[in-house]
């Protein structure tokens, strides 16, 4: 067994106090995804989506964020996949950016729903061609026997789709998760690290506080 615990190091970056606040939390998040951006992180977008099951057990898996605004994010998936079927059990989620290069994670709270079909067409259109059949080609979380299955079919549906357009698959589309809490976090030294909370009022309102770490 390797001894994780002594792995550690301290957190100096910086902080995060209440003059750098935005009045919505989308505008402080953009300013960070950016800063991800331009420090040339590998998927600056990526994102790990919590669900939880019929049976209350959570699953967590990293996805990518396809688009956001002031009120929610977005990201695609097929309708099939275990995170799609926890989703129908319980629509609330919870989202987390995990910048750790630069000491920071911002974590969204909200509700998934499905996007509608012409979002999704408008998507799906935009993706690379072979993005496009990889969709059609997996039954993404059905057990599969080999790996050759998985690519023999991918060739098999390039050749169906060699021309023209390649549909939208009905099981694949979009989901826009509406956040109504967003987390803050920043890696300070000694483990005192700066939290603040952004939570959303029944006026449309943003509230902020300042979370021990």
């Amino acid at each position: 067994m390797i001894d994780v615990a002594p792995l550690r190091r301290s957190y100096a970056m910086g902080g995060l106090d209440e003059k750098d606040l935005t009045s919505e939390p989308i505008a402080l998040f953009e300013k960070w995804l950016k800063e991800c951006i331009d420090a040339g992180l590998y998927d600056p977008n990526g994102m790990v989506v919590s669900t939880v099951n019929a049976q209350g057990q959570p699953h967590s898996r990293m996805v990518l964020l396809k688009n956001y605004d002031d009120k929610s994010l977005v990201f695609y998936t097929n309708f099939g996949s275990r995170k799609a079927h926890d989703i129908a059990d319980n629509p609330k989620v919870s989202i987390l950016f995990p910048w750790y290069y630069l000491e920071r994670q911002v974590i969204f709270t909200g509700t998934a729903v499905k996007m509608s079909m012409a979002e999704s067409v408008t998507y799906f259109k935009s993706r690379p061609r072979d993005s496009q059949i990889g969709a059609w080609a997996s039954h993404q979380s059905s057990r599969i026997s080999a790996r050759s299955l998985l690519e023999s079919k991918f060739m098999e549906l390039k050749q169906k789709f060699k021309d023209g357009e390649i549909p939208l698959p009905t099981f694949w589309g979009g989901f826009r998760v509406t956040f109504d809490s967003v987390e803050f976090w920043q890696g300070r030294v000694n483990r005192l690290h700066d939290r603040f909370m952004y939570t959303k009022e029944p006026d449309g309102s943003w509230s902020t506080q300042r979370l021990a770490p």
